[in-house]
């Protein structure tokens, strides 16, 4: 079977998801999802990853990052990863893989796209029927957003009200609003154009990173799904996750 397509464009802002190794809940004890978050925190600090959402659930991850073009997204899930397997790995003596051998990312549209995107991240383990509210999940960026940590903070608040386009005194709000909504019109099916997609927005962003993509966006296409346009993978991609050469990978859940 063909493996994914790479490919890495700077100035892009990416939902990032991987899953665990043959999508076993190798990650379904806290202090797993707690030392996922610990080496989230440090890769902000030493690569400058600029978070802006993330959650751990029991067998995969969800992360929303604003590439900033020094490489620093590469060498971030690289430390993350790593760090977090060793440990499991110890403590269960064994070697096997913990991770999917790539992980997948999706070009977001910053505006309108990017708060349903980060919506959709909040509501993962609601859309699992694990907790009824994501306020009711640890480890995830909701509670950040929502009550902003100045002291071992992970989410960049300033470059997620600006990515949303709101003011920065209002984001919390704004963001509680769009989650009860959701809550309330009961959206919480998965929605695959999140996490199978190359790049997610208006016709013309999409377009925009069909040509950065060169020859690479040739044979996928541009399809409209309501409101939302998405740039497809071509048929038969592998979908496998993860990181290689500094690049980032497509097609995952």
């Amino acid at each position: 079977m063909p493996r994914a397509h790479r490919h890495h464009l700077p100035g892009y802002v990416w939902h990032i998801t991987h899953r665990c190794h043959r999508r076993q809940f190798l990650l379904k004890f806290v202090r797993d999802r707690r030392a996922w978050r610990r080496w989230l925190y440090e890769a902000r600090i030493r690569y400058r990853l600029c978070v802006l959402d993330y959650a751990t659930t029991s067998n995969h991850i969800h992360l929303l990052v604003r590439d900033q073009g020094r490489g620093e997204i590469a060498a971030s899930m690289q430390l993350i990863e790593g760090r977090t397997a060793q440990p499991f790995n110890r403590r269960k003596a064994c070697s096997g893989a913990f991770w999917e051998d790539r992980y997948h990312a999706t070009a977001v549209e910053t505006g309108a796209h990017l708060a349903r995107c980060l919506v959709y991240i909040d509501l993962n383990m609601v859309r699992a029927g694990v907790v009824q509210h994501p306020a009711q999940w640890e480890v995830a960026g909701y509670h950040e957003i929502q009550r902003p940590r100045w002291r071992y903070g992970i989410v960049d608040q300033q470059a997620l009200a600006d990515t949303l386009g709101v003011a920065l005194s209002l984001l919390p709000e704004a963001h509680r609003e769009w989650v009860e909504a959701a809550l309330r019109s009961g959206e919480l099916e998965r929605r695959a154009l999140w996490t199978e997609s190359v790049a997610v927005g208006g016709r013309e962003f999409v377009a925009g990173v069909q040509r950065e993509l060169g020859y690479r966006g040739h044979h996928r296409e541009i399809e409209q799904i309501g409101d939302v346009h998405v740039l497809r993978e071509p048929a038969g991609t592998y979908g496998g996750c993860g990181a290689e050469n500094g690049r980032i990978a497509v097609n995952c859940d």
